[in-house]
């Protein structure tokens, strides 16, 4: 519906387009990301879902400290690493993510 030039969205529309173009989480396997939940953060490559809200992260590692967040994204620079192999992280819990367009970290340190 369109009033004085400015469209209005019905909340279920906007939900569903937003969940249906940005949130489905077939959309975010094969790629990495860096994430941060309510209590950690992980590094790791999405694989898979499970019922839509938990992700399967492979190749995937606890960041203890990431140092200088801005400069982690932009270089991939981490100073605490524990590699974890594979983990699963419930979506409820992060509270965001960004694209990791560097190597995954495989070396503890």
């Amino acid at each position: 519906m369109i009033i004085e030039g400015v469209k209005y969205v019905k909340e279920t529309d906007l939900k569903n387009s937003i969940e249906g173009e940005i949130l489905t989480t077939k959309n975010l396997i094969g790629n990495c990301f860096y994430f941060r939940t309510v209590t950690y953060h992980l590094t790791g490559r999405v694989v898979g879902t499970l019922n839509n809200n938990i992700l399967k992260l492979e190749d995937a590692a606890w960041i203890a400290d990431s140092g200088r967040f801005s400069e982690t994204i932009k270089t991939g620079k981490l100073d605490e690493v524990e590699p974890v192999e594979i983990v699963f992280v419930n979506l409820d819990t992060v509270t965001d993510f960004f694209p990791w367009n560097h190597e995954l970290p495989r070396e503890q340190k």
